[in-house]
């Protein structure tokens, strides 16, 4: 049975604290949280992209919408986490303490929607976050995803963020390699643009079909 995201699991990590994921099997998966708050090697390849009115999804703690408000795109963080909302508004950036599968200022209306650092993964289910990602789009418009490394497929797992309490709630997360994307993102209503690399960062554009 899933467990759905209250939103604050994330907190410690949009803090600065060291934290990651844990599997069912004692698993773990290290989270980036060094790379959330600050500029990162690689996100040219997302801002670059974004040439127009842009949706944040998962905003975390703000770099990529404030960034994009930098360069005078009107850009909008929405993320389930009140932590995140408030850190992107200290930088200068615009964010909503929303669910994506709630009601989103600008529905159907916005050029680019942004799911960077992992986030393709919300809810455990690509294939839904996707297609609800591309009701947001307006006609032309695109999807701009954050991938795993060629060869690491589709996968969805049981976690809890840890370091927690023993009765963290566990939830389902989902990872998507380059190699998977094509056939995720079809499912959804999409096809992949282009997919690139920097660095150990994999990106990919996806246009609806």
């Amino acid at each position: 049975m899933k467990t759905a995201l209250i939103g604050n699991e994330f907190d410690r990590g949009l803090l600065g604290h060291r934290c990651w994921l844990e599997l069912a099997d004692g698993e773990r998966v290290e989270l980036p949280v060094e790379r959330w708050g600050a500029p990162s090697d690689g996100d040219e390849v997302l801002l670059d992209a974004c040439a127009g009115p842009t949706l944040d999804i998962g905003c975390g703690p703000g770099r990529l919408t404030a960034a994009l408000a930098a360069r005078g795109i009107v850009a909008l963080g929405v993320d389930s986490s009140r932590t995140a909302v408030r850190l992107t508004r200290r930088r200068g950036g615009s964010a909503l303490h929303r669910n994506v599968f709630g009601h989103v200022p600008g529905e159907g209306r916005w050029r680019h929607t942004l799911l960077a650092d992992g986030n393709i993964g919300i809810g455990g289910d690509p294939v839904v976050l996707l297609r609800r990602a591309a009701q947001l789009i307006a006609a032309g418009g695109d999807v701009l995803v954050e991938l795993e490394p060629p060869g690491r497929g589709l996968r969805h797992e049981r976690v809890r963020l840890r370091p927690g309490h023993a009765d963290s709630a566990w939830f389902t997360w989902a990872w998507v390699g380059v190699d998977a994307i094509a056939e995720v993102a079809m499912r959804a209503g999409l096809r992949v643009g282009w997919t690139t690399r920097h660095g150990h960062r994999w990106f990919a554009r996806l246009e609806r079909s």
